[in-house]
């Protein structure tokens, strides 16, 4: 597994879907579509990329619909589990 992230730049864990969520920062352009979805979860940084900064807000359901919602498929979900890619 991939070390998880302090900063929401990297993965980062979410112990309560057993998954770790990643923006790839090179496909994000800040739509800001994630943040539609799950306000709580996503934020934009200073460069208008998405960031992570609540994992744990929202349960497995809500969290694959933000990821979902993003029209470059930026958002990376893998099972902790697994190790799996989950989504895209």
């Amino acid at each position: 597994m991939r070390e998880v992230s302090e900063n929401g730049h990297g993965p980062v864990l979410s112990a309560r879907n057993g998954l770790t969520i990643e923006i790839d920062r090179e496909l994000c352009f800040g739509f800001g579509d994630c943040l539609e979805a799950a306000p709580a979860l996503f934020a934009l940084d200073g460069e208008s990329k998405s960031v992570v900064i609540d994992p744990e807000a929202y349960d497995m359901d809500t969290v694959l619909l933000s990821a979902q919602d993003c029209p470059v498929n930026a958002i990376l979900l893998v099972d902790v589990a697994t190790g799996e890619q989950q989504y895209p």
